[in-house]
């Protein structure tokens, strides 16, 4: 019990660092903000984060984690190229677009990232990079994808997907779910591959003749 009350009060405080963070920027924000949005004093703070670079660093480095076990989980299945490569964009979709605040934080203030936090994250990113420029390879070999450069189009694919925390709005004409799908067809478009009408979302199931 002592270990989940002492998890919920770090996440609180990641909660109302994310919302300054995102609101003020990274050098507008200070710790004092933090504690007083929280209704608690800053020595508060210092029982879960040393400074306030590292509660930066705790804000961006999951996000990206996050993304990379969404597609690494997806490459990692059975099954076509494309169908992986399908689900694993609308599982990292899901990430940037429920996480829109952090991902925000990250790009804008990456340069206030310790060296050692902004190599880990960089290391994260590469590690991601290479995963799906695997999953392509894998797609062209067998024939399902036509691509000119793999390494391009896995930062296109990549650059494309992060990006859209920029322009997404939650009160918009599209769910989460929806976009994520859109982005990944427009994934598949870009790797020259498609779904069989038997893989896509929503197919009817296959029917075996009498």
């Amino acid at each position: 019990m002592r270990e989940e009350i002492t998890a919920y009060k770090r996440e609180r405080v990641l909660e109302e660092a994310v919302k300054l963070f995102y609101q003020r920027g990274f050098s507008g924000t200070t710790l004092d903000d933090i504690a007083g949005a929280l209704g608690v004093t800053k020595p508060f703070i210092y029982t879960h984060f040393r400074s306030k670079v590292e509660l930066l660093e705790a804000i961006c480095r999951p996000t990206i984690e996050m993304s990379l076990d969404a597609i690494t989980d997806a490459a990692r299945q059975s099954g076509l190229a494309s169908r992986r490569l399908f689900d694993g964009i609308v599982n990292f979709s899901q990430v940037v677009l429920q996480r829109q605040a952090n991902i925000a934080v990250y790009f804008r203030e990456e340069k206030h990232l310790s060296e050692p936090g902004l190599a880990e994250i960089n290391a994260l990113r590469k590690r991601f990079d290479r995963v799906l420029s695997d999953l392509l390879e894998e797609g062209s070999a067998a024939g399902e994808f036509q691509i000119v450069d793999v390494r391009v189009a896995a930062l296109a694919i990549g650059g494309m997907v992060s990006w859209a925390y920029t322009w997404y709005q939650p009160d918009g004409r599209l769910p989460i779910e929806e976009v994520g799908k859109k982005l990944a067809h427009f994934a598949l478009q870009l790797a020259g591959g498609h779904l069989p009408v038997s893989e896509a979302p929503g197919a009817p199931p296959a029917t075996t003749p009498p």
